[in-house]
């Protein structure tokens, strides 16, 4: 390849490198990269699905609310719910029903209250309201905070946000492990609230003030910039346990009215399982919705197995970027065709397999249809480039091979795919041969600039016609023109356009000649020799060094005998031309000449035109 090409081709890829790069850290492809990001992670099995049978889900859903009432309930209620799932030995409890103001009853209210006040496993509710616009990109400034109510609790070591943050296409894949409150002093999530009354002191979730950073014991959680980690799901939405999946789910009213154990350190979350509530989110595991508080509990179990996934930093994906679309131009540059197709295949495996080790084994989430998307482009590209610079080839094969043959066949040629190889092959072919009759007289009056152009015009008329009728231009000799038809493209009439390329140089030649006694006062003539017959036609000469494409044969010698015969302006065609051709121009017998090389004479034919 040129220098100009290398380099117009590394420029192209380094401007869809730097697109690709532009499209990451605008995130313009989220509808794919996230479901493809999904597709990839949703491969766990069902041992490594198994849910902590620790967490259990108490539902407010249809059967509650037929039998305790509509919604909302008094808050004795759930004082009497808690009672019994502490007397049951549940070791946290998380009530994800936000009550932000005061019962009307305040005897209501200080049923609750004294439960709450009477343990302290209990986390309760916090909604953060943000406004639908920030001042600044990552900024998380609240609009308003909805605490509970101060008549049951003001003890904020006991309350928890219950936010769920949806990504750009509206799904649930991250929940924020604490969120600042109008003092700028974190909230913990629910979920992270819950797990630090099981956990030792040493291992719980906290907010380091010095890193800025979410630890769970002495490991970071790693957490975006809205202090969200990758929630990973144990379950699918309102999934009812069986022996393998799921979180166990108990009716609200079963727990007030029947007498259920709970294993040891069991995490009870009390939350809406209805959709009239309006606490339900679209998530990556599937199309149905999953409630607030199923999230919560696949995210406790998240921060109980603390094994975190963490998105590789921007300058980290950048650099995969630049890396990809690197070695993508270097390898679909010098590889081509199928060859380049495997290639990219393969290259496209090989980041898919790499994408899954880092997942897998480091726990780290790489961009995914960023470095893919670059890779393709750079291959398209590839493609595209390299059709422009065969059309370019082509155009230029074209135009060399073109001054032999006629054009079509020169097409004909190019897209059979056939090599150029060394050797021939026996083909019935006619064959003309050309030459100026009074070119000798004519040279000796003219200067030699001259003689060369009279000369050049004399051809050009030859080859027009020759290519007219597509015949092949063998070679010019001297003064004359050799010229075969039926080859290298095989054509059953071959005599008839050999003919009649012959009557279009004689034509011409005569329009010529008029010319030529005008500006020089003298004239010259074409003589002309037709044979058709077998001959072997091919490639002769040098397979490394040069090749010429020509045709040898008694055909050939015959052809070129009865042009010597010829006299000016005269076509003088053989017997073999002849019964092919009778029958389309006026012909008149000449009679048997004597020829060199054959021992008998052989009759001779003179084409007139056309019938």
């Amino acid at each position: 390849m040129s220098k100009k090409n290398w380099l117009q081709t590394i420029a192209a890829g380094l401007v869809l490198m730097l697109f690709s790069t532009f499209l990451y850290t605008a995130n313009k492809l989220y509808f794919i990269e996230g479901p493809l990001q999904d597709s990839m992670r949703n491969t766990k099995s069902i041992t490594e699905r198994q849910p902590d049978d620790r967490i259990k889900i108490i539902k407010i859903d249809d059967k509650s609310l037929k039998e305790i009432g509509k919604f909302p309930w008094d808050r004795s209620v759930y004082a009497a719910a808690i009672e019994k799932l502490e007397n049951a030995g549940v070791a946290a409890i998380g009530l994800d029903v936000v009550m932000a103001e005061p019962s009307k009853n305040s005897d209501d209210d200080k049923k609750l209250a004294d439960v709450l006040a009477a343990y302290d496993n209990i986390i309760m509710p916090v909604q953060i309201n943000y406004p639908a616009k920030q001042l600044e990109a990552g900024q998380l400034i609240p609009e308003r905070i909805d605490y509970p109510s101060p008549n049951l609790t003001t003890d904020k070591q006991r309350m928890a946000h219950v936010n769920v943050f949806v990504d750009k296409d509206g799904k649930a894949r991250k929940l924020p492990v604490g969120l600042p409150d109008e003092n700028n002093n974190m909230i913990l999530a629910f979920s992270a609230a819950l797990i630090n009354l099981v956990l030792p002191e040493e291992e719980q979730v906290r907010w380091d003030d010095v890193s800025e950073q979410w630890m769970r014991g002495s490991k970071v959680i790693p957490t975006s910039g809205k202090h969200q980690v990758a929630t990973e799901f144990y379950s699918v939405p309102r999934q009812e346990i069986d022996a393998n999946t799921g979180y166990e789910t108990i009716s609200f009213v079963d727990v007030l009215n029947k007498d259920i154990p709970f294993p040891e350190g069991t995490i009870a979350l009390i939350g809406p399982y209805v959709t009239g509530m309006l606490d339900e989110y679209p998530t990556p595991v599937s199309s149905v919705k999953m409630f607030g508080i199923e999230i919560h509990a696949n995210m406790i179990q998240t921060l109980l197995e603390n094994k975190f996934y963490k998105e590789s930093g921007k300058a980290a994906s950048i650099a995969i970027i630049f890396i990809i679309s690197l070695l993508s131009i270097f390898l679909f540059e010098r590889f081509k065709g199928r060859i380049a197709t495997f290639v990219f295949l393969g290259f496209l495996v090989l980041y898919a397999l790499l994408w899954f080790s880092l997942y897998f084994f480091v726990s780290i989430l790489t961009p995914l249809i960023y470095p893919v998307f670059a890779m393709v482009t750079i291959y398209i590209w590839s493609i595209v480039s390299h059709y422009l610079a065969e059309r370019k080839e082509r155009g230029r094969v074209t135009g060399i091979f073109g001054r032999f043959v006629a054009k079509s066949v020169v097409d004909e040629l190019l897209q059979s795919g056939e090599d150029v190889k060394l050797g021939g092959s026996r083909k019935d072919i006619t064959l003309i041969f050309v030459d100026i009759r009074g070119f000798t007289p004519m040279s000796e009056k003219l200067e030699p600039e001259q003689v060369i152009q009279v000369l050049n015009e004399y051809l050009d008329v030859c080859t027009k016609a020759i290519f007219k009728f597509n015949g092949t231009l063998d070679k010019f000799m001297g003064d004359g023109v050799m010229a075969m038809f039926g080859a290298p493209i095989e054509f059953d009439n071959h005599p008839e356009m050999a003919v009649r390329s012959a009557i279009e140089m004689k034509g011409q030649a005569d329009i010529l000649e008029q010319k030529l006694i005008r500006d020089y006062g003298i004239g010259v003539k074409f003589g002309l020799g037709i044979n058709s017959g077998p001959a072997v036609v091919g490639n002769i000469g040098s397979e490394g060094l040069r090749l010429d494409y020509t045709a040898i044969g008694d055909t050939v010698n015959l052809s070129a005998r009865l042009e010597s015969n010829a006299k000016p302006g005269q076509i003088l065609i053989s017997e073999h031309t002849y019964a092919r051709v009778k029958d389309i121009f006026r012909i008149e017998p000449v009679g048997e000449i004597k020829v060199k090389g054959k021992e008998k004479p052989v009759m001779v034919y003179e084409v007139m035109g056309e019938l």
